[in-house]
């Protein structure tokens, strides 16, 4: 599922227009903010798909029209959701152990955000939100980045590079995740499963690919027996932790460039 945010007016989100006031009545104390933490719940439990006015409404002991005289419409609530969500994120990283080392910190943030609220990797980046507090992200991120001494238009390309890393490893995460409660099947479950019936079906199958064997002949990611983290997670982890390296030392070679 994939939402496409900012389509609504961007004064509520800015708050350029201040609060809106309530109408008279019975059970005053809702507010923009309520509503918004609320809704950042909601989403957090049972996911953007579950998400409506009326679930919102409802966590709040409210009907889903009270919800509209704050907030016009959900695709606002989602933008306003989404603005607020990232107020969680850290907005200052210590630049004395240099550029790298807090680079690294802020990845690891912004993985971990996404995976404790995975409704937020649906929000497409096609049409971004241009919220405040996406521009502080955007802000703590360049900051960081203004130490490597690499000009803007280098710079550019690599904070898209590195969302796209952050991003990626913090979906198969969450989906890791929200698969195995869903389907009941743990990741090992699954693989055995499908490894023994590929050896069934395909016997051919080391012919056919030998490439494909070729990359798997390392073997698995190494695992933390105490964590009981999953095979994919896991995986997942590792790969990020191997495409954030690349991608640092990138960095490097184009500064000393």
């Amino acid at each position: 599922m994939t939402v496409y945010a900012g389509q609504g007016s961007m004064a509520l989100l800015w708050r350029a227009q201040g609060e809106p006031r309530a109408k008279p009545g019975p059970k005053p104390g809702l507010s923009v903010d309520l509503i918004v933490e609320t809704a950042i719940a909601v989403a957090d439990e049972v996911g953007m798909a579950a998400l409506s006015m009326r679930t919102v409404g409802e966590r709040l002991g409210r009907t889903a029209m009270a919800l509209y005289t704050y907030v016009p419409n959900k695709g606002e609530l989602v933008d306003l959701m989404y603005d607020r969500a990232l107020a969680r994120l850290p907005t200052g990283y210590d630049l004395s152990d240099g550029w790298r080392a807090a680079l690294t910190r802020w990845a690891d943030d912004v993985c971990d955000f996404y995976v404790r609220h995975p409704w937020v990797l649906q929000v497409s980046q096609a049409r971004p939100v241009l919220g405040p507090n996406e521009f502080t992200v955007l802000d703590t991120l360049a900051r960081i980045l203004a130490a490597t001494g690499l000009p803007p238009q280098v710079l550019r390309g690599i904070v898209s590079a590195l969302f796209d890393v952050v991003r990626g490893a913090a979906r198969t995460i969450a989906e890791a995740r929200q698969a195995s409660s869903a389907t009941g099947v743990s990741d090992e479950e699954w693989w055995q499963a499908r490894s023994a019936l590929l050896q069934e079906i395909a016997p051919d199958f080391a012919d056919r690919f030998p490439m494909a064997l070729w990359l798997e002949s390392a073997g698995e990611p190494s695992r933390d027996l105490e964590s009981g983290e999953p095979y994919l997670e896991r995986a997942a982890r590792q790969a990020f932790r191997s495409g954030l390296t690349l991608l640092l030392d990138g960095i490097k070679a184009a500064g000393a460039a």
